[in-house]
């Protein structure tokens, strides 16, 4: 009993400590995921203390409006918002499940955000961004390896930077990955990426277990030795994808996001089910792959006012030229007789 009374006297702060070790060793959410959430909560916190709550029974809806206002007077997205509700939300749900007296997670609505936008490459943007890498230095190799990688498997960025020399299998063309929630599933490797793994594997002779190893700002030998222990990460992968984009003269913003979205945007227009593209993504649930399906929809639409009802118009073509013979006859009959 006296634990239950200390529990409940503790500062959110505090809490938030537990939730976020109970997220990482009860539900194996990855490290990354307990940085967001912290980043978030942290964020809470923050605005909480300053109105006066520190104890999580002082959490009330009109301290959670407030915090709402707060964040949309930052100008963030409707989307990022979101975030910082879910975040609270699992908050509140765990301090619920501890028996400690806080707001009721279920009155906390998310923003209305508009239909979530896709952005992906069109084929000749994506086919300029895939030959900028320079091949004759290492770094160009790496760089042209990451680009076929990305668009071949769709992987998350992530994903990619955690993968090993040892989990790639270029003779059966796939390979595991270990996604969101720890969840594993099998990629593929088109002919391009397997290509530009083998050219640049063929030049890595240190002793780094990772497949992509940062160069710094050089491609010297002493750099590489200086870094083979470690890979290479997602920040670096963003900025490298950012400044072959500009050299390609493609106006978006490209980030390595926007070639899993046009890995999964290029199978759907190509024919694949939206059950298949759900599992290659990696997605839990297929609501999430349904994003795509507003930018197939276009293409149907597309296809629907290119092709649909040619039949009909050729007819409808037919009958005014043998409307039009018609008269032409009859008015050579007409002249005949006059």
């Amino acid at each position: 009993m006296r634990r239950k009374i200390h529990i409940r006297m503790k500062q959110i702060n505090s809490l938030i400590t537990d939730f976020l070790e109970y997220l990482e060793i009860e539900k194996g959410r990855s490290l990354l995921t307990v940085q967001n959430y912290d980043r978030y909560l942290k964020d809470f916190s923050f605005f909480a203390k300053k109105h006066g709550a520190e104890t999580p029974e002082k959490i009330s809806q009109d301290l959670v409006k407030q915090y709402r206002l707060s964040l949309n007077r930052r100008a963030l997205y409707k989307s990022t918002q979101n975030y910082y509700l879910i975040a609270l939300r699992s908050f509140l749900k765990y301090l619920g499940r501890h028996d400690i007296k806080a707001l009721v997670p279920e009155k906390i609505e998310l923003a209305k955000t508009d239909g979530r936008q896709i952005t992906f490459l069109e084929e000749d943007e994506l086919e300029s961004l895939l030959n900028q890498p320079v091949l004759s230095t290492p770094q160009g190799r790496r760089d042209k390896a990451i680009l076929d990688l990305l668009f071949s498997t769709g992987l998350r960025v992530s994903e990619l930077c955690q993968l090993k020399i040892a989990d790639i299998n270029l003779d059966r063309s796939e390979f595991s990955v270990k996604g969101k929630g720890g969840k594993v599933r099998v990629v593929f490797l088109d002919h391009e990426a397997k290509e530009s793994l083998k050219r640049y594997l063929d030049l890595r002779h240190d002793k780094s277990e990772w497949l992509f190893i940062p160069y710094g700002h050089t491609n010297s030998q002493d750099t590489r030795n200086k870094m083979q222990d470690t890979n290479i990460t997602p920040r670096s992968v963003q900025r490298m994808i950012h400044k072959y984009a500009l050299q390609a003269g493609i106006t978006k913003k490209v980030t390595p996001h926007v070639l899993r979205h046009s890995f999964a945007t290029d199978l759907l227009m190509s024919g694949a089910d939206l059950r298949s593209v759900q599992t290659l993504l990696g997605h839990s649930s297929v609501t999430t792959t349904q994003i795509y399906t507003h930018v197939t929809d276009q293409h149907l639409q597309e296809v629907h006012e290119a092709f649909h009802g040619l039949r009909r118009s050729g007819e409808e073509n037919l009958d005014e030229d043998n409307a039009t013979t018609d008269h032409e006859s009859k008015q050579e009959e007409g002249n005949e007789l006059n």
